[in-house]
């Protein structure tokens, strides 16, 4: 490749080089010569200490693996393996309290509780259905899910099933009823409503009429107040909007003319270029830069083929109201829009330095996606995202405090670079690696003035577990991993150290996805639990599901509840370094092992065959038992390392593994018939799919702390002559 020369004899790719100095810095009238510049003094400055970053990590954790080496035919002294952890900085000293001071920042960070969608950003379909799920139709979300089962009579299938509408609009009405109650009677049986100076009146078929129980309830309306179009309740801060239309598909049928009710919805999406994003040459990389650009300047377009007609998805404008006052009542029509980079592992191909070394992605990310992200904050009317001139940038698989303080300082420089007001970059702190959840106090003070968002994640935080401890022995079964104590202590604590540092008012507490997309009945009633522990956000997988789970948000007052826990005994260390690994006088059935590794390798390579050989970062994977599952390097993280820690204490051999990948191969093979250039796994010795998964299992004792991309991601573009360099 005949790659561009910059400044300091760095390489640039030639697209790369192109969308920056002819898409991008024409609209800040920033000089590429000035850019490119600071940005190699930015790099030379900084990689240096991102690699040492990296080699701590490693020495780390040869000295975790040699202390259980050393240990192993002893009983697990918790209080020992504490005070080793200290010695090496594994573990660092939790100072004095203190409270963040993160400022400006937007209200849906800040002030609201609601469902978060995460979507992988190279998809310009998916992003622009996540930045639009700020709204949902709530009679949609019941008629096409199993939130109202699918029996006898309520089927769905192509044409409408009015007998499954009339169940559906008596579930929307039991909402309304139990949210924006009437001082008496139901919302069934209003036959209109009307708007009369600040109270919202529902009249009956007898001609008595009533009021909310809370008329504060009422905060705008559209159309006439004798005949509105719409009415806008608001509910734990969250609005509900009452579509009428005589003429409407329900309305027209509906004693009070009701044709649809609206749910705000997605508060705020991850748009990812990290975990559900297949993005590993330059190539997809500029791809993922470009849709994110289109997104802030809001000019993203999407055109497809839905039931046989072409369509186009954008992006939709402000939702505008009047309020009780006559004045104009604004809402965001979209969800605030922030930015997952890439953690400090990878490398990537878009730069070389003058050593010829490709340049750490996390930093290229950071430069890239936060110039792009103040076009935003240039924007006084139109489409914009943040309203508080914020850039949100979400970074995961952060280790310990001196790897979030390396993000600071690395967001602090890019300041610096495009002559932004200090503190401008939010950052996200993911707790999903085990030395973040130990020392979360630490890592929060770090950045205590940037830090927006802090959120627990079951699958990578297991994966960094199993992996952290490799050498301590056998783990439990994945369901039983779930159970032990050191998952509800993580959660919790979590919560806890959140409240103590100060986020509500200043940032979000997240909770992890909803895996089930299909399984909305299950979602509806496991889910509510996260705000009832006190996250003011949760990831679902769909915007249907961010309709649905804000339900809950409107059951539950967040805020009052982190008033009620915020006092509670923390969590303790001595749970969350109670490793899960199998107790010795538990001896696994064969069965038991040989189902384990079974669902394990199924799900491993119905993951892999699409990441591997379609692109696809992130999909509804059929598990073993024809359940879909949203899957994503997490899930593939966790199932390979399990394989490998249990291959590695001779829990099962590699033989079997072996034999197990085969049928499972058939498994996946059989799932994917319908898949349109679906290259079968089995029996298939050319397979970069299956290759992928055995290296991903058999070597991933020795991957830098179990991650996937390194092996999965360099087979995968060996196959088109392509090459990707990582640490």
């Amino acid at each position: 490749m005949n790659m561009p020369q910059a400044r300091n004899n760095s390489v640039l790719h030639p697209g790369f080089c192109h969308f920056i100095n002819e898409e991008v810095l024409p609209l800040h009238a920033i000089k590429p010569t000035k850019f490119w510049r600071d940005l190699e003094q930015l790099i030379a400055d900084l990689s240096p200490i991102n690699r040492q970053l990296l080699a701590t990590r490693d020495q780390m954790q040869q000295q975790i693996d040699q202390w259980h080496l050393d240990h192993k035919d002893q009983a697990m002294d918790t209080k020992a393996y504490e005070a080793f952890l200290r010695e090496i900085g594994y573990l660092v000293e939790e100072g004095d309290d203190f409270t963040i001071t993160t400022a400006n920042v937007d209200e849906e960070i800040a002030h609201l509780a609601g469902p978060q969608l995460v979507v992988p950003v190279k998809n310009a379909r998916f992003a622009l259905n996540a930045a639009n799920a700020r709204w949902g139709s709530l009679y949609d979300a019941f008629y096409g899910t199993d939130v109202i089962a699918k029996t006898q009579g309520l089927e769905t299938g192509k044409g409408y099933n009015p007998a499954r509408g009339e169940v559906v609009i008596a579930k929307a009405k039991d909402f309304l009823d139990d949210v924006f109650p009437l001082e008496s009677g139901s919302h069934k049986d209003v036959i209109s409503y009307v708007v009369y100076y600040h109270h919202l009146l529902a009249f009956f078929q007898d001609g008595s009429q009533i009021g909310l129980k809370q008329p504060c309830q009422l905060v705008a309306v559209n159309g006439q107040r004798s005949e509105p179009e719409a009415i806008l309740l608001k509910n734990n801060g969250l609005h509900v909007e009452i579509q009428f239309d005589r003429n409407g598909k329900n309305g027209v049928k509906d004693p009070a003319n009701i044709n649809d009710i609206l749910i705000e919805s997605a508060l705020s999406t991850i748009m990812d270029s990290e975990d559900s994003v297949a993005a590993v040459d330059a190539e997809d990389k500029i791809e993922v830069y470009r849709n994110w650009l289109g997104l802030m300047q809001g000019t993203l377009e999407a055109s497809f083929s839905k039931d046989g007609q072409m369509q186009t998805r954008r992006m939709n404008p402000d939702r505008i109201f009047t309020d009780l006052d006559n004045q104009e009542y604004r809402l965001h029509g979209r969800s605030l829009l922030l930015i997952r980079n890439v953690g400090h592992l990878m490398e990537c191909d878009l730069m070389q330095d003058e050593l010829g070394n490709f340049v750490p992605e996390g930093i290229m990310d950071a430069v890239v996606t936060v110039l792009i992200g103040a076009l935003d904050l240039q924007r006084s009317k139109g489409i914009r995202n943040s309203r508080t001139s914020s850039i949100y940038v979400v970074k995961p698989k952060m280790h310990g405090p001196e790897e979030v303080a390396f993000s600071c300082k690395l967001f602090g420089r890019v300041e610096q670079m495009l002559s932004l007001p200090e503190n401008t970059i939010k950052i996200g702190i993911m707790d999903e690696e085990r030395r973040t959840t130990l020392n979360l106090k630490e890592c929060i003070r770090q950045a205590k003035s940037r830090v927006f968002f802090i959120n627990t994640g079951f699958l990578d935080r297991t994966g960094d577990e199993i992996h952290t401890s490799m050498q301590a022995g056998p783990f439990l079964p994945k369901d039983q991993i779930k159970t032990q104590p050191w998952i509800q202590a993580y959660e919790n604590r979590n919560v806890d150290i959140g409240l103590q540092c100060g986020l509500p008012g200043k940032a979000q507490i997240g909770k992890g996805m909803w895996a089930m997309p299909d399984e909305m009945a299950a979602m509806m009633a496991t889910k509510i639990a996260h705000p009832k522990a006190g996250a003011n956000t949760a990831w679902v997988p769909s915007p249907t599901a961010a309709t649905l789970h804000a339900l809950h948000y409107h059951q539950v007052n967040v805020f009052e509840v982190q008033d009620r826990i915020k006092h509670r005994q923390k969590a303790n260390l001595t749970d969350l370094l109670t490793i899960p690994t199998i107790p010795s006088n538990l001896t696994l059935s064969d069965q038991v092992i040989e189902r384990e590794i079974e669902n394990n390798v199924q799900g491993l390579l119905g993951y892999v065959v699409r990441w591997v050989e379609a692109g696809v970062g992130c999909s509804k994977v059929p598990d073993i038992n024809n359940v879909g599952l949203m899957e994503d390097r997490a899930t593939l993280r966790i199932s390979s390392q399990h394989l490998a820690n249990w291959l590695l204490h001779g829990v099962c051999s590699k033989e079997q593994i072996d034999e197990v990948m085969q049928r499972m191969a058939r498994v996946v093979d059989k799932q994917n018939t319908a898949t349109e250039g679906y290259r079968p796994m089995a029996q298939n010795a050319k397979s970069l799919a299956f290759k992928a998964a055995q290296d991903l299992i058999f070597k991933g004792v020795i991957q830098p702390n179990g991650y996937t991309e390194s092996l999965a991601s360099c087979l995968s573009n060996a196959g088109e002559g392509n090459s990707l360099k990582t640490n």
